[in-house]
């Protein structure tokens, strides 16, 4: 046995030409600045989606924002249920101009929106916002929304004081079905 096999340990293997260490800069260790979560929130967001990334797998990570993380997730979620939450009101202050103003110029173009923002509600609705979400706040806040207008020179009809609509209903009913709740609902 040559002398510089016996000298090395066992296990250890020599480098051969072919075999070449990666420069340091191609090693994965970027470290990002304690305030980029105030100062950049995109690449924040980014770098802690990596190291979640790295950690399912089981790697150790260590150098996370945890802290900002949690917000993060807990606003991302927030973020979705305000959306649902505005949306539906929007769809309430539009059907309800269409029962106030039914002969306006403008009563096409609230139907449409009706349609626009029901899709845009049913699209970000997930079956956990159900508990949270507050009908009748929303239709409340639609209801002085709309009773502060006038359209045409005339001021709105009067409506049901409580909303007259389930949350399944505006998330899947079609507007003219919706239309017709609120008219049965205002008659009684």
């Amino acid at each position: 046995m040559q002398r510089s096999e016996r000298q090395r340990p066992r296990g250890i293997r020599l480098a051969t030409p072919t075999r070449v260490a990666q420069p340091l800069s191609l090693r994965y260790s970027t470290t990002m600045p304690d305030d980029l979560y105030d100062h950049d929130i995109l690449a924040w967001a980014q770098r802690q989606a990596e190291l979640l990334r790295r950690g399912a797998p089981g790697e150790r990570v260590n150098d996370g924002d945890w802290a900002h993380g949690v917000e993060e997730i807990e606003d991302v979620g927030l973020s979705q249920l305000n959306a649902v939450q505005s949306y539906l009101r929007l769809m309430l202050v539009h059907l309800l101009k269409v029962h106030y103003w039914p002969e306006s110029a403008s009563a096409g173009h609230c139907q449409g929106e009706i349609v626009s923002f029901q899709a845009d509600a049913a699209q970000r609705f997930a079956p956990s916002m159900r508990q949270k979400i507050d009908l009748q706040r929303l239709y409340r806040i639609a209801r002085e929304q709309v009773a502060a207008a006038s359209y045409d020179g005339r001021a709105p009809l009067l409506s049901p004081e409580t909303c007259p609509f389930t949350l399944d209903q505006l998330l899947t009913e079609p507007g003219q079905a919706l239309e017709a709740l609120l008219g049965v609902q205002s008659a009684d």
